[in-house]
């Protein structure tokens, strides 16, 4: 399944006319590597067929959309270790938007050497979570259109070594303390979201530097707080006395799509960059934000991840030193870190309008945020996962009523404060028997109120400090909960579950149940290793009770059947650690992406198809850790009929965030950190640099590797994956 490709040959297969079926690949792999095309590999149908086609576009395209599939209408692609996109025969990727592509029509182009600059006006770093948003013709909102449209995505971080993004720096960036402001600078414009207009002419997509949509939100760019925790005292700073606006948005993972036409981000891993003098324990006294602080994972006295606070004495640099070292909240930034960790909403469709954080949906290391289907004159409703070993579960349930006028009101923003300001949020508990119970995290709640593990005097404080109140009311923790998906067909909700190295026997339950050991070469790893996928079904999205089960376990193939391949997976279909998981509205696809460092030994990442049921479909079973029984719920067995592999991407990275056309016909699919196992010693040595993608297939100049977005497509102008 190795795609061929050469790179910089000028061939064009309508002029070449080759003799044999061997040479019509090599002269479609040249033309395709010159656009920054990857092949699958294919027989001499598959090539026939794209002569005589084209990347054509969705055969359904302006018709109605195509039917839920029944069954996955492509062969798996093999396990691979090559620095390169793999998809099924039958399919070709496009690169159409890496890290420093311009998004002006004045910025330089981009020269991959480390001597760029200007990262407001290009692709930030570390594509993550995004959304397709529809053009029409006119560049109006649409939300039918196939071949116009807007992508919201995430820029998530940046691949590092001892403090500095190295691949962004000439030299690799200083390794010490203090960090050159020029080097800071540009770190800091590389994380945040951006906007960007693509189209298709029915045969290659591109993106639009200049177009007027186009747009960088980054770690400086103003924001302002919506919900409970607006005007909080715990959101006091520096830059706003008053607590109601902030600066920037950090470490986006994944996204969502409203009801009414919007993007939603969560951040995720924001406490790691900030800073805290070893004595801010003392000078904060008797503040309860010490606790909180902790919890929230940032010791007095710990190194943040980039030591940006070090740059200068600047305003900008100054506000990751999160130490109380002024009279009062407005002198210093001791609260900046609360500004961080909630879902943000932007309009891609409106540049002028300021980013918007959603405090009542939590403040946690937020993933995606997933919708249940709306219903006229029903709360909306919002699954989400909060990703670090041991957190939690969450869903927020709107005060406001769906009405359906909302879906394509002239303000989307409006429809935001509307329906996600005021709700209620809920913490999932898992139970034994196979049943759940939403957990209310509000001053309604007298465990809340009355609590003697953290002082909760207001709404704001259960926004601002929500693991505390979850840590509270006794939720369940979980192996990390990532993404959250609901299937369209039946509305379960299904959620990654990515992998725990400290579970343990004395902590495994039925919901976590497994603990073993798993070897990568030499080196024992342990814990649930390789994650699973939860499953949740309601009567109604909004009750306060849910059953559940695993649908999912992931494992190596070769695994014990007893007590970890408990899904019966197969070289065609194993896997490790899930992580990004959306479903296709126009085919039913669940599409499940991974994350994965424990059988990186075996594959590179990877993206996988699946048809699942529904929950039930299984039944019980039970592992024994020495006296100790775990009885689970797991969903059927897998077959390579309604799961298998469909790609598997470069080396060293993550593949992640997934959205479509809504023909179901273009796959979008984000390469994150292809590389990042590089050393920065080798940064003047591309010969040893683990990967060299996307510049290694004829895209863009340097050979330094570059997080990227693909767009898939059938060679038949069919629907991806059906």
């Amino acid at each position: 399944m190795t795609p061929a490709s050469v790179p910089g040959t000028d061939f064009n297969i309508e002029d070449s006319n080759p003799t044999d079926n061997a040479s019509i690949a090599q002269v479609l792999d040249a033309r395709l590597s010159r656009r920054g095309l990857l092949r699958g590999a294919m027989g001499a149908a598959g090539v026939g067929t794209l002569a005589a086609t084209g990347l054509s576009g969705c055969a359904t395209a302006g018709g109605s959309l195509p039917a839920a599939a029944s069954q996955l209408g492509f062969n798996p692609v093999a396990k691979s270790l090559a620095d390169a996109v793999v998809v099924p025969e039958g399919y070709t990727a496009q690169i159409v938007y890496a890290l420093g592509d311009p998004l002006t029509a004045s910025t330089p182009a981009f020269k991959n050497d480390g001597t760029d600059t200007d990262f407001g006006n290009r692709a930030g770093d570390h594509h993550d979570g995004m959304e397709w948003f529809g053009l029409d013709a006119q560049g109006k909102p649409s939300r039918n259109a196939n071949l116009r449209g807007l992508i919201a995505m995430n820029h998530e971080a940046t691949t590092d070594e001892k403090l500095a993004s190295f691949f962004l720096h000439a030299n690799g960036g200083t390794a010490t303390l203090p960090r050159p402001a020029e080097e800071v600078d540009k770190e800091l414009m590389i994380h945040g979201l951006s906007v960007v207009e693509l189209q298709s002419d029915g045969k290659q997509w591109a993106y639009k530097p200049g177009s007027a949509f186009n747009r960088r939100v980054t770690t400086m760019t103003e924001a302002v707080i919506h919900g409970p925790a607006r005007g909080s005292e715990h959101l006091v700073t520096k830059y706003d006395g008053t607590g109601s606006k902030a600066r920037g948005t950090l470490n986006n993972c994944g996204a969502g799509k409203t009801p009414w036409g919007t993007y939603v981000s969560g951040e995720e891993n924001w406490f790691g960059y900030f800073f805290r003098d070893a004595k801010d324990d003392d000078a904060r006294k008797k503040d309860k934000q010490v606790q909180a602080l902790k919890r929230y994972g940032r010791k007095a006295g710990e190194a943040s991840r980039h030591g940006w606070e070090s740059a200068g004495s600047d305003d900008r640099f100054v506000r990751w030193n999160n130490s109380a070292i002024g009279t009062s909240a407005k002198d210093d930034y001791r609260n900046e870190m609360n500004t961080f960790g909630y879902v943000v909403e932007l309009d891609p469709y409106d540049g002028k309008a300021l980013l918007r954080k959603r405090t009542a949906l939590g403040r946690m290391g937020h993933e995606n945020i997933t919708f249940a289907r709306v219903v006229v004159g029903q709360p909306v409703v919002a699954y989400m996962g909060d990703d670090a070993r041991g957190e939690y579960i969450y869903k927020f349930v709107s005060e406001a009523k769906w009405d359906a006028a909302d879906a394509s009101g002239a303000n989307r923003l409006a429809a935001g404060d509307k329906y996600l300001d005021k709700g209620t949020l809920y913490v999932a508990r898992f139970k034994d028997d196979g049943s759940g119970q939403w957990l209310e995290l509000s001053m309604d709640n007298p465990v809340i109120a009355g609590s003697s593990y953290f002082e909760f005097k207001s709404a704001a404080d259960v926004a601002i400090f929500t693991r505390l109140a979850a840590d509270a009311v006794g939720a369940t923790k979980m192996d990390r909960p990532e993404w959250a998906g609901v299937n369209p067909k039946n509305g379960e909700v299904y959620i990654t579950l990515t992998n725990n190295s400290n579970r343990t026997a004395a902590t495994a339950d039925s919901a976590n149940p497994r603990v073993y050991t798993d070897m990568k070469g030499s080196k024992e790893q342990k814990g649930n290793v390789n994650g699973h996928i939860v499953r949740l079904a309601e009567k109604q999205p909004h009750d306060d009770r849910f059953r559940w089960d695993i649908y999912l376990f992931a494992s190596e193939a070769g695994a014990d059947r007893g007590s970890v391949n408990l899904s019966g997976l197969t070289d065609e279909n194993d896997l490790s650690s899930p992580d990004g998981l959306v479903f296709s509205k126009a085919s039913g696809i669940c599409w499940i992406e991974t994350d994965d460092g424990a059988y990186t030994d075996k594959t590179n990442c990877m993206l996988l198809a699946a048809l699942p049921g529904r929950l039930g479909d299984g039944g019980e079973k039970t592992l024994t850790y020495g006296d100790k029984q775990v009885r689970t719920h797991m969903g059927k067995e897998q077959t390579t009929a309604t799961f298998k592999r469909f790609l598997v991407g470069p080396k060293g990275a993550e593949i992640t965030g997934i959205t479509e056309t809504p023909d179901g016909c273009a796959l979008f699919v984000n390469i994150q950190h292809p590389g990042e196992n590089t050393k920065m010693a080798d940064i003047a040595d591309p010969a040893k640099y683990e990967s060299r993608w996307p510049t290694n297939v004829g895209y863009g100049a340097g050979q330094r590797p570059r997080s990227a977005t693909i767009v898939i497509t059938r060679q038949d102008g069919g629907v991806v994956g059906a």
